[in-house]
């Protein structure tokens, strides 16, 4: 697949098809790519058995091994003890090469994480789980079906056991002030900046796509104009083509140590089309501008924020409690944990918020043809579910689903103050701790009292 190859069968955008409706690009897109990968690479059987070389094997070692098969056929013909010699002499100097291949690699790729820490971890659990992780139960269609099934019944189950507990003594809606700076509209992407945007997108292929990821971003110089249309005709119509909310939900087991036979031990991870997550980057770029200028994040939310982390709500957290204890007070700590957090949000709710940060006009009509009409499916392996609608929550996997989650529970953090109690957030975990110098029972009864009314307004 080379990319000069495909962008020569690919061709240039049609003029003619400038400014059309958003869905007709996104077709148009769909079926020029699926032409011209298939012009340049026909769909033919595999053969078998090949196995992917590992990372930190090199053309420099592939050719010294293939030098160690000639002096082992010349050994086993001629079973001189000489050839033999060699031979062994040989062995012993690729396997120091195989070893400083191996450290370089690993060493490379620690040292140029340091300063991400999410890169940093990805890389290191490489390296203690290295190779793809095979499938422990075989997949089949009437699998697929039961994950469909547990995935859509759990969020109703928990819908369901909110509204049957809402209580009458809630600490009410917190106001959500508009904004002083508003996004009726979103600003069309610009030439100069589709390079950045490709740049900042995973190249993870998706069921969907016609074509491969990193294809695409190999040959981006090419599909500029294409990217452009599509994103510029999507802001300008207000919304977000049935094509692109189309998703695939992988089922991740939650922990190794669990049972694979068990559905509820599974997470729904979804994987979108590239060209979706190429739109949802330039909607967060413009989204996450808004967030840093009004400053509407909560102070104390440290999960999906650039500049924050673990270590920001390790740190706060852990300083809070050594400043009260060197105050001669002791502290009660609740560590909260929302179920099926990013499943479970509500449309209407969300929207209100985005409309409290001050989105109006086709940006909000763009957030709303988002979260709306949305089918995914299970698939494992050959095997598929049958699609079914999403009336709630947002894509687990997605780029945009974590900022929007941020928003939505941006006015946890307030209610929870409130109350009389101090808290730090990291994506849907939330510490909750009060500090008391006085008799402890009266200290959990006010703790208690306070976290029924958080848990109130939660459930409402």
């Amino acid at each position: 697949m080379d990319p000069d190859g495909f962008l020569k069968a690919l061709g240039d955008f049609p003029v003619d098809k400038a400014g059309a409706p958003v869905d007709a690009l996104v077709e148009l897109w769909n079926g020029e790519m699926t032409r011209a990968i298939d012009t340049i690479a026909p769909k033919r059987p595999l053969p078998p058995g090949r196995a992917c070389s590992s990372p930190w094997y090199t053309p420099e070692l592939r050719v010294v091994k293939r030098v160690g098969r000639r002096l082992e056929c010349r050994w086993k013909r001629s079973w001189d003890e000489s050839d033999r010699t060699h031979l062994r002499v040989h062995y012993w100097a690729y396997a120091v090469v195989v070893r400083a291949a191996k450290k370089k690699f690993f060493s490379t790729s620690i040292a140029s994480s340091q300063c991400c820490l999410v890169e940093l971890f990805r890389v290191v659990q490489g390296l203690l789980n290295p190779g793809p992780k095979k499938d422990l139960v075989p997949p089949s269609k009437a699998r697929c079906d039961n994950f469909a099934k547990h995935f859509r019944e759990k969020i109703a189950q928990i819908r369901h056991e909110l509204y049957s507990t809402i209580e009458s003594d809630s600490v009410g809606e917190v106001p959500m002030m508009p904004s002083p700076q508003f996004m009726y509209e979103f600003q069309l992407l610009q030439p100069d900046n589709v390079d950045k945007v490709l740049g900042q997108v995973r190249p993870t292929t998706c069921l969907l796509d016609p074509c491969p990821s990193w294809l695409l971003k190999n040959a981006k110089d090419g599909i500029v104009t294409w990217i452009l249309e599509v994103v510029n005709a999507s802001f300008r119509d207000g919304r977000v083509p049935a094509t692109l909310k189309e998703r695939v939900v992988q089922p991740v087991l939650k922990k190794e140590s669990l049972d694979p036979e068990v559905v509820a031990y599974y997470r729904p991870v979804a994987n979108i089309p590239f060209l979706g997550k190429v739109l949802e980057r330039v909607v967060v770029g413009q989204l996450q501008a808004l967030l840093d200028e009004t400053d509407y994040l909560d102070p104390f939310q440290s999960g999906f924020r650039p500049r924050y982390g673990t270590e920001s709500a390790l740190v706060a957290l852990y300083d809070d409690l050594c400043r009260e204890r060197d105050r001669g007070s002791a502290s009660l700590l609740v560590l909260l944990d929302l179920s099926a957090a990013f499943n479970t949000i509500d449309h209407g709710i969300l929207l209100d918020r985005l409309a409290g940060l001050g989105v109006g006009g086709t940006a909000l009509r763009w957030f709303r043809s988002y979260l709306n009409g949305r089918f995914p499916k299970v698939v494992l392996g050959d095997y598929g579910s049958a699609p079914w609608q999403l009336h709630h929550g947002v894509p687990q996997g997605s780029i945009l689903s974590p900022l929007l989650f941020n928003i939505y529970v941006k006015p946890l953090g307030e209610v929870i103050r409130r109350c009389g109690l101090r808290s730090h957030q990291y994506a849907d975990d939330t510490q909750v701790y009060l500090s008391f110098s006085t008799n402890p029972g009266e200290a959990v009864a006010v703790l208690n009292r306070s976290l029924a009314k958080v848990m109130s307004w939660m459930r409402a």
